[in-house]
């Protein structure tokens, strides 16, 4: 593998899938919401697809924008310090093309949407690019990643019904939980490094009652998923949905240790916890 090749893969996470599966599933959320009210299954797996693409783009290009802004940081926490533009290995200069050039092709998927789906894509650019700076200023750069990440479940609604209702609202309130609960996971492994260095996270803001902090953001974000199904007949998927509780119940189990490798297996473990909300919401719309 040329060393430009292994750079790019590695600047992008590209051989760790969980970052743009974080970012797909909420798509295929809201996708799998509006099918519900609008069945129509070719539409529905064109858009899975699309927005499957756009989230690898995305999410490609949100890892780069993040390791250029975060270079200095980089440097000194252990978990980082090895990625190319923190070690030298890729150039800003190459970075910054390479953004230029997902971020087109991003929009090339953008636009096969409706106009409206295309305005809210446009609108989402303010969260992407500002969440990498969040860290240096609150202790909620959490928060500001659930924004971001979940608001593919407006887009992939919009793209279907062509309008907004308080249903994806819904929805995306609680999936902002979901995050804000999944990245403090993940955010004890940098902990000892974050706080030398003077970054802010809700993992070092609630340290010490990290099980509190985290068990009430499942349990907002649990609640929410439940009202929006409540509006919607219920069948056997609920068994997804039981699934999707015991994989958050396991997390905050696993979180209450602070034990940086098991954090990152619970953390992980948010690729099948979102997967399970999706079959929730499409086996609603299948009939038997």
């Amino acid at each position: 593998m040329s060393l430009h090749l292994k750079n790019l893969i590695d600047v992008t996470r590209l051989s760790k899938p969980i970052g743009f599966l974080l970012l797909f599933w909420p798509c295929a959320w809201g996708l799998s919401l509006a099918h519900y009210f609008q069945r129509d299954i070719n539409t529905f797996f064109s858009h899975l697809v699309l927005f499957f693409f756009g989230s690898v783009l995305m999410r490609s290009a949100g890892c780069i924008v993040n390791d250029i802004v975060d270079e200095k940081i980089d440097k000194k926490v252990f978990r980082t310090k090895k990625r190319p533009i923190a070690s030298g290995s890729l150039s800003k200069e190459l970075a910054w093309t390479y953004v230029l050039i997902l971020c087109a092709l991003a929009f090339l998927v953008l636009i096969q949407f409706n106009f409206l789906t295309i305005c809210l894509g446009i609108f989402s650019m303010i969260f992407a690019f500002s969440y990498p700076f969040m860290k240096r200023f609150t202790y909620w750069p959490q928060l500001f990643l659930g924004f971001t990440f979940n608001w593919g479940i407006i887009m992939a609604w919009t793209s279907i019904t062509n309008e907004i209702s308080y249903l994806p609202i819904l929805l995306y309130f609680g999936a902002i939980f979901w995050t804000l609960g999944y990245d403090t996971i993940y955010g004890i492994q940098d902990i000892s490094d974050d706080e030398v260095i003077g970054v802010k996270s809700t993992a070092i803001k609630f340290k010490d009652s990290i099980g509190l902090f985290v068990g009430s953001c499942y349990l907002i974000s649990s609640a929410s998923i439940v009202i929006v199904m409540a509006n919607l007949k219920i069948n056997f998927s609920s068994i997804f949905l039981i699934l999707f509780f015991l994989t958050l119940i396991y997390q905050l189990k696993i979180s209450l240790n602070m034990l940086p490798k098991q954090c990152l297996k619970a953390f992980k473990l948010n690729g099948f916890s979102g997967m399970f909300v999706f079959l929730s919401f499409f086996m609603l719309s299948v009939d038997f």
